[in-house]
């Protein structure tokens, strides 16, 4: 059996982390297999969906690297097809139109709510006379179509998550709505609907899903009975909690795969992450993994049933490793965006030997990606602020002097090279002061600020594009 599985996101949102995280376990195990993960669009939801939320979705599976095999095929392309499957069903027996209206069944929820009971439809119109079908059509009522479900049955699967599940029909809330309502002719269908119609013509051997699908899981295979289909095997994965213990939500803040690249996350570090929400490797001391590697070991036997709590910190930590050994050339190639974005003016193409001796010196204190922008601040604009701290240092006795010789110094400068070192140990020969008054007041006078990166790597970037004399110039003026 060649194995063949799909994602199947709704566009009515942004790719949220626990769908990539399902499509995630989707690719891992048909690439584990050699088989083929196929991308389905669910869009049949035409009032919540938008091309913008499509976009959003195809954008972040490539940004992680989840390419899909085949797709993206779309739901509202196969409308014809769901309304002749329904037929299907209605010419067999397998549903029926119910015609009960929104507040006829407000009251039947109201009277079950009185006796403590759970809410169901009591499948009133199941058996519908054909005299009493046309009155409803006389008074011009618009009907559902349901498919009937035994309440007599037990639905019954191995997961591969889960183990053996029993389902019973008679917990399934009644005959189950698949088309919605219309006073002729076949609805839209809906999702327990399209979603079996699509696996079965799509060959579906495998379906991974979050386990807050299992209820419509046994509707579902109720379904591909009704229609001979080959029902797939079935594998629910734990949801994705917050730190509190519940389903991770948009109340928690950052859920969407293209916010977390905004906040600097890498691509492989959200991957690598996601990998271990709720899988664990053969060597449980083993936290890095690539997307190649993860694939060759991927299997259901070691998907936890429990819940993965999401850890920031865990996250962090990742993402620093993966960005802390990428090559320079490639840390550079991910912030030229971020640094466009801020507005920085540079030439980034023709002055990339600059660019490399800057992510050298802030890369290995790089956390995220967009701290990058903050850090390369100084370098990329021609006037700094000087914090309070900073006023203090350059005020002190000797400091303006030093400067001013420094700055002598480097304008009567005629050697090929430069080297601070040089200029500094002569200053404190010829003033006679303390070399680390210096080195803090020329932190002070270079970066406005009295802590941040390596001070004599970053006058060196400074003098490289002449914006070492610039910001002594000013803090002189300053303090003058």
């Amino acid at each position: 059996m060649t194995v063949r599985v799909r994602i199947a996101p709704s566009p009515t949102g942004k790719l949220h982390i626990g769908t990539a995280r399902t499509a995630l376990f989707n690719w891992l195990f048909a690439r584990h297999h050699g088989g083929s993960f196929i991308l389905r669009i669910e869009d049949t939801d035409q009032e919540r969906s938008s091309s913008e939320h499509t976009e959003n979705i195809l954008t972040g599976l490539r940004w992680l690297g989840l390419d899909w095999d085949e797709g993206p095929f779309f739901q509202t392309q196969n409308l014809q097809i769901y309304k002749n499957s329904i037929q299907e069903l209605l010419d067999k027996g397998l549903a029926y139109r119910c015609y009960t209206t929104p507040e006829e069944l407000d009251i039947l929820r109201e009277s079950q709510k009185a006796r403590n009971e759970a809410p169901r439809y009591d499948n009133r119109h199941r058996n519908l006379t054909p005299e009493r079908e046309a009155d409803f059509q006389a008074e011009g009522r618009s009907f559902v179509i349901r498919f009937k479900i035994d309440e007599t049955r037990e639905i019954i699967w191995d997961d591969l998550v889960r183990g053996h599940i029993v389902w019973r029909g008679s917990d399934l809330g009644g005959d189950m709505v698949i088309a919605r309502a219309v006073q002729q002719g076949i609805g839209q269908p809906l999702y327990n609907f399209a979603v079996v119609v699509d696996d079965i013509n799509m060959q579906i051997t495998h379906i991974i899903r979050g386990e807050d699908h299992i209820a419509n899981t046994a509707k579902q295979i109720l379904l591909y009975e009704a229609f001979n289909g080959n029902i797939p095997e079935f594998a629910h994965t734990p949801l994705i909690l917050n730190i509190e213990g519940r389903k991770l939500s948009k109340r928690d803040g950052v859920t969407s795969i293209s916010d977390f690249q905004r906040m600097g996350f890498t691509a492989e570090a959200l991957v690598n992450y996601m990998i271990l929400l709720g899988w664990s490797p053969l060597d449980s001391t083993q936290e890095i993994f690539t997307l190649a590697e993860a694939a060759k070991q991927f299997g259901f036997e070691r998907v936890s049933k429990a819940g993965a709590k999401f850890d920031w910190a865990k996250l962090d930590w990742l993402n620093s490793q993966y960005i802390h050994n990428y090559p320079v050339d490639k840390v550079i190639d991910l912030l030229i965006p971020l640094w466009l974005e801020a507005g920085y003016k540079f030439d980034f193409s023709g002055e990339r030997p600059w660019l490399k001796k800057l992510v050298t010196l802030i890369a290995p204190s790089l956390n995220h990606l967009i701290d990058g922008v903050a850090m390369s601040q100084l370098f990329f604009t021609r006037d700094v602020d000087f914090s309070e701290e900073a006023k203090e240092q350059l005020k002190q006795e000797g400091v303006i002097s030093a400067l001013q010789e420094i700055l002598n110094g480097l304008e009567s400068n005629t050697v090929s090279f430069f080297s601070g070192q040089e200029i500094i140990k002569k200053v404190v020969k010829k003033q006679g002061i303390k070399k680390g008054l210096i080195m803090r007041s020329l932190r002070a006078a270079l970066t406005g600020k009295m802590h941040g990166p390596d001070l004599m790597q970053s006058w060196d970037l400074l003098h490289d594009i002449d914006l070492d004399k610039t910001r002594l110039k000013a803090a002189i003026t300053l303090i003058s």
